[in-house]
């Protein structure tokens, strides 16, 4: 029988079957520093980790993004920086692999991982975060856990799941001018819904993601779980192997490594088979879609960046027009304006959605057309991307337009790390949601590409980076 991607990774990680559940060997489990609990736990019932050496741990969500040069001594908030002390002792006490402030390779615990080839097709991983699908880019079944699942990973290197449905989200086409991957998964969010995939793990396919960077992909699977999905998934192919080659946790590549070998036979083993049947399916025409922008409190609530804001008497749906109408009064809209009427007060670029080499690039490549006129953040997310860019002089360019350049974390997509948006403060973010005071209380949050927060930044306003793109 013709088997999905799911179908393929998820049969060779049941380890037992019992009322419908399934118990799942984990390969990779990931945290960060608002993973005491787990600890804590695992402290409680007197257990250690089962397999040190697949278990990473990461400083992201709560470092600061300025004034790093004291170290972890140098954090002035006293409980971030115990959280962050705590997350050293922890990784130490149990023998695991952590990339903290001061090592070289920090940054966020879903970058890090595909830099360094602990990300690999065919696993299964967990994570303490629900963005861990960005790693379905590569290939494997990714989702984000809580505490006391975490714990039982820590200690049995397993899992008990439900098995998910399957839905294949089809792209073909190439993305017009002035379009990115962040674009085309806003794009998709819209059509389907926040909750279109809600029991269900995406499966993204079709010659737009065929024709995808690696970066790219990331960032499509990363944001899976603002449609509702369990995880997101692309099959790989000779892109994904060509990212792979050469990292340090990938299998070895010499020509006489039997690793290398048995790895890539496995990983050509994995994409759908034709004639795999789907629960659901959804094509779309990539052509169709532009620079996108949400206007309200979700990540369905957006539209391309010609459009308006919808008006509320004009949704039959009584339900969707009380949700569009509230969110419209919360972000301090009107409806019928157009999105590119909206004022902005401030720009980040960054988050494990789009704090990758390519995003600074986009971001750069729009910066050098201007100077910001509100201020701006590019913070990237790990240390090798601050440092390829700074190498290819994108800081330089970024920070000549008035842009700040800042170490790595999560920073704003978070707000929980001193980087907080004022009351009523307005932000073109590149991250993925725009929950009511997601970025600090009382802030008000859009969702933007890389290019277009960027144009935001030079304008003061949503603006359409194709017109400025075009005239450069």
């Amino acid at each position: 029988m013709p088997l999905t991607l799911f179908e393929k990774i998820w049969n060779r990680h049941v380890m037992v079957e019992e009322g419908g559940e399934f118990l799942l060997y984990v390969d990779r489990a990931f945290f960060h520093e608002g993973s005491s609990h787990a600890f804590a736990k695992l402290d409680q019932q007197g257990r250690t980790i089962a397999r040190p050496a697949q278990v990473f741990a990461f400083n992201d969500h709560y470092v600061p993004t300025t004034g790093r040069e004291k170290g972890v001594n140098g954090i002035a908030n006293a409980d971030i920086r115990n959280m962050v002390l705590k997350l050293q002792d922890n990784a130490a006490r149990h023998g695991i692999t952590l990339f903290g402030m001061d090592d070289p390779r920090q940054g966020i615990l879903h970058i890090v991982p595909p830099e360094q080839g602990i990300t690999q097709p065919g696993l299964l991983i967990c994570g303490a975060d629900s963005h861990t699908s960005t790693h379905g880019a590569f290939g494997c079944l990714a989702f984000g856990i809580g505490a006391s699942d975490m714990m039982h990973v820590m200690a049995t290197q397993s899992i008990w799941q439900r098995r998910q449905k399957t839905m294949r989200v089809t792209l073909d086409g190439e993305p017009g001018f002035g379009v990115s991957p962040k674009d085309l998964i806003l794009a998709i969010i819209a059509r389907i819904g926040v909750a279109g995939g809600t029991g269900h793990v995406i499966e993204y396919a079709g010659s737009t993601f065929r024709n995808m960077s690696m970066e790219g992909r990331m960032t499509v699977c990363n944001m899976s779980i603002e449609a509702g999905a369990r995880a997101g998934m692309i099959s790989p192919d000779e892109t994904t192997f060509a990212y792979m080659q050469g990292r340090p946790y990938s299998p070895k590549n010499a020509p006489t490594s039997a690793q290398w070998d048995t790895a890539m036979a496995l990983w050509k083993s994995l994409p759908s088979d034709d004639g795999a049947v789907f629960d659901r399916e959804v094509s779309m025409d990539a052509a169709s879609i532009a620079p996108m922008v949400t206007w309200g409190t979700n990540p369905e609530q957006g539209g391309p960046v010609t459009g308006v804001v919808p008006n509320p008497r004009d949704i039959a749906d009584e339900t969707v027009a009380r949700e569009t109408a509230a969110a419209i009064e919360y972000q301090g809209l009107t409806p019928g304006m157009a999105l590119a009427d909206i004022r902005v007060d401030h720009v980040f670029i960054g988050s494990c959605t789009n704090a990758r080499i390519e995003d600074v690039r986009a971001a750069a490549q729009v910066a050098r057309l201007g100077r910001a006129v509100i201020p701006a953040w590019v913070v990237p997310g790990s240390q090798l991307v601050k440092r390829q860019a700074e190498d290819e002089g994108l800081d330089r360019i970024l920070t000549a337009a008035g842009f700040e350049w800042r170490d790595p974390g999560c920073s704003l997509c978070t707000a929980i790390n001193g980087d907080q948006l004022r009351p009523g403060e307005r932000c073109a973010s590149t991250s993925n949601r725009n929950f009511k005071g997601r970025q600090g209380t009382g802030g008000r949050t859009h969702l933007v590409s890389p290019a277009m927060a960027a144009a935001a930044a030079l304008k003061g306003r949503m603006t359409d980076v194709r017109t400025l793109l075009k005239s450069a």
